[in-house]
């Protein structure tokens, strides 16, 4: 099967390593995807960590698109209740102007943060979650130049003026953002890597409730997983435990860096942590190019996912490198 395959880089900073390192890693890899064939480059938000350095989606993008020529590029995504929809629109649209047709603007509703840092973020302002839904229709008018819905809003326009606004997309993790991009009419990136545990049936959600909007006119899906690809099924594992460890971190609160190989096979992992990686390791596409391929190929046809979108940590960032390579040349993105 064809395969349209995309790319979702966190900036992961390395244990040893700093988060200049990581965002230059992050420059280098999106050169790469360019060349290699990838649909998108998507670039996620974070704060106050010390594991992930893209805290700036808008920011990140400026740099990634001057220094590529074809792949598009995108959010994955803005946290867009922190933030004004009338200032995430001028950001994007500002970045459609200097770089026509390359702009996507992913938007989700997760703080991408601890509590305390999203009050910090937002600065005391009332506009919390519960009005992520109608965030999201009125920042859809103003990458449109129509009335948002907002009482109050009704005149408002974002500058500068787009021929084409930017890609608008929902992420999310659950049915409810399923629902809620269908019935706003966007294209809808579920996060497999982050609720592996969904149903297979999350885009039949989405496209039943999907209703034609300003920029789309039929449904469209992307599955985002974890993925590692070597030239040995051993090595490709190796590899993965990185994340591993680091996922065990992360649910004890305390994650830090991303580990090395050796010290997570050093690590004294209790056996429920040690059965909750292997059975999360059927949900993700780790092996050589020819299985990662084949793992790739059978969750776009259970899931229905019009597109693939990877995301794939090492502590070696030249493995992170070749591990793209390697997918893309099997898959034949060239």
């Amino acid at each position: 099967m064809a395969l349209t395959l995309s790319v979702l880089d966190q900036s992961p900073v390395r244990a040893g390593s700093t988060p200049r390192e990581a965002l230059q890693e992050t420059i280098e890899l999106a050169r790469l995807c360019d060349e290699l064939g990838y649909s998108r480059y998507w670039v996620a938000e974070h704060h106050a960590s010390d594991a992930l350095a893209g805290c700036s989606p808008e920011v990140l993008l400026g740099r990634l698109s001057a220094e590529t020529v074809r792949i598009r590029l995108g959010s994955g995504g803005v946290m867009l209740p922190h933030y004004s929809p009338y200032k995430v629109a001028e950001n994007f649209k500002l970045l459609q102007t200097l770089y026509p047709n390359r702009i996507d603007l992913g938007v989700g509703r997760a703080p991408g943060t601890d509590p305390f840092t999203a009050a910090a973020i937002r600065y005391g302002s009332q506009v919390g979650p519960e009005h992520f839904p109608n965030m999201v229709a009125d920042l859809q008018a103003l990458l449109n130049d129509t009335d948002p819905s907002t009482p109050g809003m009704e005149n408002a326009r974002a500058f500068p003026k787009t021929e084409i606004p930017p890609e608008m997309w929902m992420l999310g993790s659950s049915e409810d953002s399923a629902m809620l991009a269908g019935l706003a009419g966007l294209p809808y990136n579920f996060a497999y890597f982050i609720n592996p545990n969904i149903t297979t049936d999350i885009f039949d959600i989405y496209r039943a409730r999907f209703k034609p909007g300003p920029n789309l006119s039929k449904a469209h899906t992307c599955l985002t997983l974890f993925a590692v690809c070597a030239e040995t099924e051993e090595e490709a594992q190796r590899l993965a435990t990185s994340r591993d460890l680091w996922y065990i971190r992360l649910l004890r609160g305390n994650p830090g860096p991303f580990p090395s190989p050796e010290e997570a096979r050093d690590y004294p992992f209790a056996d429920s942590e040690l059965e909750l990686i292997r059975s999360n390791r059927s949900k993700r596409a780790v092996g050589t190019a020819i299985q990662v391929r084949e793992k790739i190929e059978t969750l776009a046809e259970e899931f229905g996912a019009d597109e693939i979108m990877l995301v794939t940590i090492t502590h070696d960032p030249k493995a992170r490198l070749r591990s793209y390579e390697l997918i893309a040349r099997e898959c034949e993105l060239r």
